[in-house]
């Protein structure tokens, strides 16, 4: 199919999470990117969804509700709720500080991490059916580097990764313009806008195969089943000698 129109994805929910430091209103580059990214999903009838996770009163740590925790204060068991919960697609986005995600982005991997004990309607953990992307931005080198340790991060509590599922641009290093400064570059970089546009794609036609099939099969990763006894025929070798 070479008419983009003959790809409908209506149904679909994508939630984008923007882990800058910066508090709404202020400028985030990253929501640049994240727009060429839900832009595109929009105009293929995606309803998308942005939010800053700096703007919530979010607490750290890996409870599912860490008021339980002595906390006074936390925003996420809503968020989760109200947002993560419905979003067919989940693309976390942030910038580079020392090399490495930034601080806000530690927290949500960690706070998705404190619900991933829960299970689907089918018996799998609950993030199985879903897929998961990244997006980086920065002015030092680290972009493989937090994309990778994002992406791990979802798979290994259940988000399926589509084939390159990340995208991001890199300024000059040091101080200079950033994504959306005038006369960055970036908007109009090409590898970058190949590596969005691409990532867009794949987590579109993931997410609709997904959907469409009811997520994976719940056979082999029904951890209630496993704790029960049954091993989805699984037998181990036997010992050497």
């Amino acid at each position: 199919m070479a008419d983009n129109e003959t790809y409908d994805f209506t149904g679909l929910k994508a939630l984008f999470i923007n882990c800058t430091l910066k508090k709404s209103p202020a400028l985030s580059h990253t929501d640049g990117l994240i727009e060429a990214s839900a832009a595109l999903m929009r105009r293929q009838g995606v309803q998308t969804e942005v939010f800053r996770s700096i703007d919530y009163a979010i607490a750290s740590g890996v409870s599912p509700d860490m008021r339980e925790e002595g906390w006074a204060e936390d925003a996420w068991p809503e968020l989760f709720k109200e947002h993560v919960l419905p979003a067919d697609i989940l693309v976390l986005a942030g910038p580079i500080w020392l090399g490495d995600n930034s601080s806000e982005m530690k927290k949500i991997i960690e706070r998705l991490y404190a619900m991933s004990a829960e299970t689907n309607e089918r018996g799998q953990h609950l993030y199985y059916g879903r897929v998961g992307g990244a997006i980086i931005t920065g002015n030092e080198d680290g972009l493989k580097h937090c994309s990778s340790n994002i992406l791990y991060s979802l798979q290994h509590i259940g988000y399926t990764i589509p084939p390159q599922a990340d995208c991001g641009w890199l300024g000059e290093v040091g101080p200079g313009p950033s994504y959306m400064d005038k006369g960055s570059g970036g908007p109009e970089n090409d590898f970058t806008n190949k590596n969005t546009t691409t990532m867009t794609w794949n987590l579109m036609h993931m997410a609709k195969l997904l959907k469409d099939n009811r997520g994976l099969p719940a056979w082999g990763n029904v951890p209630e089943k496993w704790q029960a006894g049954e091993r989805f025929g699984y037998e181990p070798p036997a010992p050497a000698g």
